[in-house]
Formats: C-alpha cells, structure tokens, sequence
C-alpha cells in the first residue's frame, strides 16, 4: 500500500514522491522495524520516539512519521501536530478500515467493563450473530478463545492491554472480520481513549458504566480521567449511561450522541424496578422501558450485577436484539471468569469455599465484600487476600487496606504484579490506611499467601484472591511470569484434604 493511502484521514499533505512510497508494514517501535516500513515516533511519557528514528532507519525504515523535523535524518519526514492520532488511522488503512465491516459496541467506565462486555458477547451469540469479544478478559469468539496472529511482543503486548495499540488492534479486526465476525464487543480503556487509539471507529453503541477513582498516575485528576472516557461518546451513534452514578450524569447531559440512560432510580430510559435478591443464588428484577417491560433474571450475585445486566440489556435493546433473546442469554450465564468466580475445590458441604476476584480498586473492592457479606451465612469468616499493582496510582493503596481490613474477618497483604517497583513498598502504603486493625497479616509472596490461607482456613471460611482475576500471569520487574491462581489455590486445597 501507498504512504498516501495510509495516510488518509491524518491531515498529511504529501507531495508525489511521498504518497506513492509502497509501505509494507506500520509500527512505532523502531526494534520491530522492517525495510519499507512506516516509522511513527510518538512523544511518550517516559521515552521520545523521535530518539529512535535512527534505528528505525538502519532498520529498512522508508518513512518516519514524526511531530516535529528530526535534524541530520536523511530519511522522508513526514511531520504531524499528533502522531499517536496519524498511527490509529493509518493502522486502520493499512488493515483494509475493518472497523467499517462490522457492528462494534464500545464499553468503558472504571469497573464492570469486561462484566459487561461479555454479558452482551453472549446475548449477541445468543441471537444468532458472529460475535466477538476484546478486552480485559483477552477474546473470544462465540463460546471459543480467540488469539490473534500475533509475534512474541506483540501476543504479550495484547494480553496485557486492555486496549492494544493500534498496529495490533486494527490488525486483530481485520483478522475477525476476515472469520466472518458480524459484532465485535470492546472494552474502550481511558488510556486507549486519551491516545486516540480509538480515533478510526465509530461505535454503534457506547456503554459508560461508573467512575471511581483510578488511574491518576497517568491522568492526573480526575476531571482529566472524565474527559478520557467522554471520548468514547464523540465516536458513537448512541451513548448509555449509568444515571445513578455522578460521572454518568455528566456525561449524559453533555453528550453529543443518541444518549440514553439507565439505572435503578427513575427517571431512566432503561429502569430496573421490583428487584428481589437471592442471596448467592442471583437476582430477578423488571426491566421498565418506553415500549416494553420484562423479567431479567440471573444467577450472578450482587449489586454490581444489576447495573451490569441492565446496561448489557439496554444495549442489545437498542440494537434491535429481540427480548427473549436478552433474557435466555442472561439467565444462561452461570458467572464470569474472574469475576467472583468460584473455585472448585472438589469439597463436600462444611469446607471454605474460595472465590478469584478482579476488584484491584477502592470502589470495585468495597463492592466486593458487601455483595459477599450479604450472601454469607452466619459465622462464616471472610478472609480477603489481596495487594495493589506496581507503577500505579498509589493514592489507592491506604484507602484498599482500610476497606479490606474493616470489611473482612480477616485479610492477608501481599503483591499483586508489583512491576518495577519494590513490593515492600507497595506494601507500607497499604498498610498505611490499616490504622489501629490487627486483623492482618503480611506475606509478599503471593503463592505463599495463598497456600497459607487455605493451610489455616477454617470450616465455612469464604476465601477472596483479589486483584488478578482471570489473569494467568505475574509481573515484576524481571518481566512476565505464568501465575495461575487456580491452580495454586487447587493444590494447596488437595494438601489441606490430607
């Protein structure tokens, strides 16, 4: 393809020469450079790429694509106000704008993304459209794992993102496009948001869920975390958003698209109303909407579950998906990977039980351990087991100890892919929000932890591994590391049986 092609939508203004360059490949890491490829040296937070053009060049690179003229470059410039901007819709060109050949449904918000997301994966699977599923939770397609065609870097790069960078997305889209996906359900990350990953796509449907307080070592406040998730809405036909929450209110009233509103507390234009809980067993409430209203029921626990089913529900609504479609689909969905998860210990009644959980903030944890205290029976103990992320907002690492410390019988403090930064660390912020609780215990390995809190568990004992999920996988500062909780918690479980 040609450098004018691929540079379509970015503003570039090229002369002959430059637009007819052939281009075999696109990338902003100049180690992952090839000849004839298209060079973009973004301005980062940490590293400059135009430091990297160079390489790029010794590497075979035809073009570098760059915010400001890189003096002593023998190589076609191409400059632009916003880099990041240009790569998002040059990945799109160069992958065929596969964006263009399917229904995508955005969802952002600070927790209950990736809930979300899959419930309306499954009432779109459920309704008889090709459906995938990107995000947090990595992909599916249907009810199989998906993994795209991807190098080293690249795989590990897509497993740890959110929201990948645009070579690997717009690539990953065209490849389900190419399988004959009709849907794609997306998680949309505030930092996917704020670098314009995103820019390409026009959502049919954007999903904002909540806001709480959440990466503030990349945005800075939380007006400026607000703004990112408010992109979403500038590039979608129709916006949802959760009325009950402050964040969604704003967003609502400002709102340049279709806006539409749910919640649990009229008015709204999707209300849930005569809601009955059934402790662990889910709940049942009446979807109340301008032309219709209908039963929903699942076996999912919790508060966190209604708003997530009611926003899964809304949106499917407003892509025209037939209304036992949306009530099979839900009530069929027996949990979600990672999401108060329960694990098979192989236990007759009267043992713990032990639940994995992705809650790795304030808002998502408390959450967490009221929606378990409520379906506790009595003298059962919670004991929580949980540690905070390296090289992230640290402000949220008192206020995690304090919630766990004063909602659980007892906790256990340990690491939770410390990154580059010393678990001990992490760990004295934690503790800095216990105050006066001994309730406690600290042991930063977390497999150690895990096996001492199944090696000292008591009969009924309800034990939550918080923070990572369905991740498979442990960072610190040598890299990635395999870590399945499941497994650990399993054998651990078979030596407390002998």
């Amino acid at each position: 393809m040609v450098l004018g092609e691929i540079l379509k939508g970015t503003g570039a203004s090229l002369d002959a020469s430059a637009a007819s360059l052939e281009i075999k490949g696109i990338t902003h890491d100049s180690r992952r450079v090839r000849p004839a490829y298209a060079f973009f040296a973004l301005s980062g937070r940490r590293v400059d790429g135009h430091s990297f053009a160079a390489d790029a060049m010794k590497h075979g690179a035809a073009v570098c694509i760059c915010e400001r003229r890189i003096e002593g470059l023998p190589l076609t410039q191409v400059v632009l106000p916003n880099a990041r901007r240009a790569l998002a819709f040059a990945a799109a060109n160069f992958y065929g704008n596969p964006e263009r050949r399917m229904k995508l449904i955005g969802v952002t918000g600070t927790n209950g993304k990736t809930s979300t997301a899959y419930m309306l994966k499954t009432i779109f699977s459920h309704s008889g459209y090709e459906t995938a599923l990107l995000g947090t939770a990595k992909g599916s397609i249907g009810d199989a794992a998906y993994t795209p065609p991807l190098d080293g870097a690249e795989a590990d790069e897509y497993e740890t993102m959110t929201t990948p960078d645009p070579e690997v997305l717009y690539r990953t889209l065209a490849d389900l496009a190419d399988r004959g996906v009709e849907v794609t359900v997306m998680e949309a990350s505030s930092h996917a948001l704020a670098l314009d990953k995103l820019a390409p796509i026009e959502f049919a449907v954007g999903i904002f869920t909540n806001l709480s307080r959440e990466h503030l070592d990349f945005h800075g406040t939380m007006e400026n975390y607000l703004a990112a998730k408010a992109k979403l809405f500038d590039r979608c036909r129709v916006g949802l958003f959760n009325a009950d929450d402050a964040a969604g209110r704003t967003l609502l009233q400002n709102a340049r698209c279709h806006a539409v509103s749910y919640g649990l507390t009229p008015p709204c234009d999707y209300l849930a109303e005569e809601i009955e809980s059934r402790g662990v067993r889910g709940s049942t409430y009446i979807l109340h909407t301008k032309n219709a209203r209908f039963r929903i029921k699942t076996q999912i626990p919790g508060t966190f579950t209604l708003y997530n089913t009611l926003a899964a529900a809304a949106a499917a609504r407003e892509c025209g998906v037939d209304l036992v479609c949306i009530q099979n689909a839900l009530y069929a969905l027996r949990g979600i990977a990672g999401r108060l998860e329960k694990v098979n210990l192989g236990f007759a009644g009267g043992a713990f039980t032990a639940f994995i959980d992705y809650a790795h903030t304030p808002f998502a944890l408390e959450n967490l351990l009221r929606c378990v205290r409520a379906f506790r029976g009595t003298g059962q103990r919670i004991v929580t087991l949980f540690g905070c992320g390296g090289d992230r907002d640290r402000s949220k690492r008192p206020e995690m100890g304090r919630i766990a410390t004063a909602n659980s019988d007892y906790v256990i403090i340990t690491s939770d892919n410390p990154r580059g930064e010393d678990p001990q660390t992490i760990i004295r912020d934690i503790l800095g929000g216990v105050g006066a609780a001994d309730n406690y215990k600290v042991i930063e390995n977390r497999r150690e932890a895990i096996e001492y809190a199944v090696a000292n568990a008591l009969a009924g004992d309800i034990i939550l591994l918080v923070g990572k999920g369905h991740e498979q996988y442990e960072i610190d500062k040598d890299g990635l590391h395999p870590f399945s909780e499941t497994e650990i918690v399993q054998e651990a479980a078979e030596r407390y049986r002998s």
